[in-house]
């Protein structure tokens, strides 16, 4: 089906009300040592493939069951899920976080999903946020694009629109700069998306 008008949102930190990876972190007592990675990766110091990987090495040997436990407690935006609960077959969500890390998160809000892949406990797959975009813009005359770190700017780059979102913190310079609009509040933010739904 071809849309006027989608929807890409990032998830951490846009979409939840925190960055996930940390939160896993707290489980192995390497919280410090996330965040360092963390902000380089959302300040754009390493790239997110290279973030991602690391992270990736640190965190896998938690149990699947722990980590859906976890993930299960994050809390949400509540003005952004539900203004996605609403209009579904407008919105994806566009994230480099793991397919089976999020599955808690992404069943609650049931929207499409493009994600980081795992088969049999291996990373075969990084999300390429450009390449996402491209390809959801085979389906949509626009696309509108939201999201909250560095990693995101190549998303923006392919987006009709661009939203920079300091739900949780505030985005860097180069992420503003590389954005249309900047919202820091979840209701203005979604009078901005329901003004574009048409």
């Amino acid at each position: 089906m071809f849309l006027k008008n989608k929807f890409a949102f990032d998830l951490d930190g846009t979409i939840t009300k925190v960055e996930t990876l940390p939160l896993l972190a707290k489980e192995l007592n390497l919280s410090d040592e996330m965040k360092i990675l963390t902000d380089l990766t959302l300040s754009g110091k390493i790239s997110f493939e290279q973030s991602f990987r690391l992270r990736y090495f640190i965190l896998k040997n938690i149990p699947q069951k722990k980590i859906s436990e976890i993930m299960n407690a994050v809390e949400l935006d509540e003005d952004i899920l539900n203004f996605i609960r609403e209009n579904k077959k407008f919105c994806a969500i566009v994230t480099g976080n793991l397919d089976i890390w999020i599955e808690p998160i992404t069943k609650k809000i049931g929207c499409g999903i493009f994600s980081s892949q795992s088969r049999n406990g291996e990373l075969i797959k990084i999300l390429n946020k450009a390449e996402t975009i491209r390809e959801i813009k085979k389906s949509a005359e626009k696309i509108i694009s939201i999201g909250d770190s560095f990693n995101d700017i190549q998303m923006f780059r392919e987006s009709d629109i661009s939203v920079a979102y300091g739900g949780v913190h505030r985005p860097s310079d180069e992420v503003i700069a590389a954005t249309d609009y900047f919202f820091c509040d979840g209701k203005n933010l979604v009078q901005f998306l329901k003004n574009n739904l048409e």
